[in-house]
C-alpha cells in the first residue's frame, strides 16, 4: 500500500539501527522491551503517526536520570491521535 511507506521507513530505520550501531553500543537500555523493540512494536501497532511520537516519547524518556522498568506498547493509540484513527473498521447494518 502507498500510504504505509512512512511506517516501513521507520521500520527500515530502526531494524538498521539495531544492525549497524546496536551492537556497538552495547545493551544499555534501562527499560523492558528495549526501546528499539518498543519503536517497532509500536510502529507496527499503531502506525507511522503515533508509533512515532510513542518511540520519540519513548526514547526520550530513556537517560541516566531514569529509572527505567516495564514498559509495554499501549493498546490504544495515544488520546492525541485517537482522533485521526477510526474507532471501527466494521461494516454497520442500516436500520
Amino acid at each position: 500500500m502507498m500510504r504505509d511507506w512512512p511506517r516501513q521507513v521507520l521500520i527500515g530505520l530502526v531494524k538498521g539501527y539495531r544492525l549497524l550501531l546496536s551492537p556497538w553500543l552495547g545493551g544499555s537500555c534501562r527499560f523492558e522491551p528495549t526501546c528499539s523493540v518498543y519503536a517497532l512494536g509500536a510502529l507496527q501497532r499503531h502506525g507511522a503517526l503515533a508509533g512515532g511520537y510513542l518511540m520519540l516519547r519513548r526514547i526520550g524518556r530513556c537517560g541516566p536520570w531514569c529509572e527505567g522498568g516495564c514498559d509495554p506498547v499501549p493498546d490504544a493509540a495515544p488520546a492525541l491521535f485517537s482522533h485521526l484513527i477510526p474507532v471501527s473498521s466494521e461494516k454497520k447494518n442500516p436500520s
